[in-house]
């Protein structure tokens, strides 16, 4: 019988993504773990690989067809000697799929994993559906299988899922690692002009239509949600970078054999992520009715790429060098920049940075990114006259910090000693070396 191939959930947050490119053409071979197509979510272009083997027999949704929902089917895929006319999907235009497919199977996001106990699954259970690919990822990365939610076809496994999943942690009750944050209730613009009241005003007037993309859509509602439902404020200090620019310049020396040239702004994420250690209480996010604490500091850096931006997470950053903290950073914007980055990669931490100081700018408040507790706007380091200590005045290359708070989660004395421990580490930056 023809299997139809559904729209996967490549993400916990998708609802629907565009089908960007289809890699196998009608009547081509396919073999469980090929990469069929290219999927865009509203932040990433990923690939879709098959889960079963056979033959492509229909392609339900061309290429470039936008808005397609989750569990819709786009494509059937054909057994040894079925034929496509025989009892196969008849072909429906995209914007039919979503009526042939009831939400009410659509699959378990990624991140929904462990879905149960260890030991769940015994040896006379049910067999378990997974690709060979996401057999072979859950091999090396030592992963059981049984503990992970499948969200491709009739609940299989795909590579998607066990990347996204996380070896248990048997200290640890599942329910306290695998619950997700709740989410808010999507925001609402209060009393917004509807769309054809706002032309109107501008009837005769040379205009351009922007289409919002998913991801743009994303940014304005989550963004719209944070400052509707978060209760910011704002703290701000000038920092001296002096003496980390002097350290920064020998340390590139001593790295320039390596191919490693270390920004401001790795200073500035390992001095976060130190802070986050000293000052424990402000490593927290919002989980709707509680706060989480979090042990390891992943902070997250702003990325600007055209049409919106990323926030990629580097986790456990308090454990990494600057020089491991600049590598990987450059990997994830440059992966950013190109919409490849996988969903585990800028989802999460608890802590967020955005620096517009190489656009000149000098200083700006930042919107939090929720679930975060807080996040860190840098600005432009600039030669400033300062007064000493002992009250003479010097020049220095000063920098100033705006630190965004979520008052739920962080008063003001303890968002006060965060900040105060970003300052001292970075105006004494070789407190981040011992």
């Amino acid at each position: 019988m023809p299997t139809e191939i559904l729209m996967p959930a490549l993400s916990p947050t998708m609802e629907e993504g565009t089908l960007a490119r289809w890699l196998k053409k009608e009547g081509d071979a396919v073999k469980a773990g090929d990469v069929i197509a290219e999927i865009e979510t509203d932040k990433a272009t990923m690939e879709f690989e098959a889960v079963d083997e056979g033959v492509m027999g229909r392609i339900l949704v061309p290429e470039g067809t936008e808005g397609v929902k989750v569990n819709a089917p786009i494509a059937v895929l054909l057994a040894e000697g079925e034929s496509a006319d025989a009892g196969a999907a008849p072909a429906a235009p995209a914007a039919a799929a979503p009526v042939a497919a009831p939400s009410a199977a659509a699959p378990v996001p990624p991140s929904a994993t462990p879905v149960a106990p260890a030991g769940a699954v015994a040896a006379a259970g049910p067999r378990l559906f997974a690709s060979p690919l996401a057999r072979r990822i859950a091999a090396e990365r030592g992963l059981d299988l049984g503990l992970i939610a499948g969200s491709g076809p009739r609940g299989r496994i795909v590579k998607a899922d066990v990347l996204a999943a996380r070896p248990a942690a048997p200290a640890v009750p599942v329910a306290l690692v695998a619950a997700p944050a709740p989410a808010a209730p999507p925001a609402v613009p209060p009393a917004a002009p509807a769309t054809d009241a706002i032309l109107r005003q501008y009837e005769g007037r040379r205009f351009e239509e922007v289409k919002l993309d998913g991801m743009r859509r994303i940014i304005a509602q989550r963004l719209g949600e944070a400052k509707q439902t978060i209760p910011h404020f704002y703290l701000r200090r000038d920092i001296r970078l002096d003496a980390l620019l002097a350290l920064r310049a020998e340390m590139n020396r001593a790295l320039e054999g390596r191919g490693v040239k270390l920004s401001v702004n790795d200073f500035v994420i390992k001095a976060s992520a130190l802070a986050l250690q000293q000052v424990p209480d402000a490593n927290a996010v919002w989980a709707g009715d509680r706060i989480l604490r979090m042990k390891a500091s992943d902070v997250a850096v702003a990325v600007a790429v055209e049409g919106g931006l990323f926030t990629p997470v580097l986790k456990d950053a308090e454990q990494k060098s600057l020089s491991a903290l600049s590598t990987e950073m450059k990997d994830l914007a440059q992966r950013a920049r190109t919409r490849r980055l996988a969903p585990q990669e800028y989802q999460g931490g608890s802590f967020a940075i955005s620096n517009l100081g190489m656009f000149g700018i000098d200083s700006f408040d930042a919107v939090i990114n929720p679930p975060h507790g807080a996040i860190l706007a840098v600005g432009a380091g600039a030669r400033r006259a300062v007064v000493t200590d002992a009250g003479a005045i010097e020049a220095a290359t000063v920098m100033t910090a705006t630190l965004s708070v979520d008052h739920r989660v962080i008063d003001g004395a303890l968002g006060a000693a965060l900040l105060g421990a970003i300052r001292d580490l970075l105006e004494n930056p070789l407190a981040m070396l011992a």
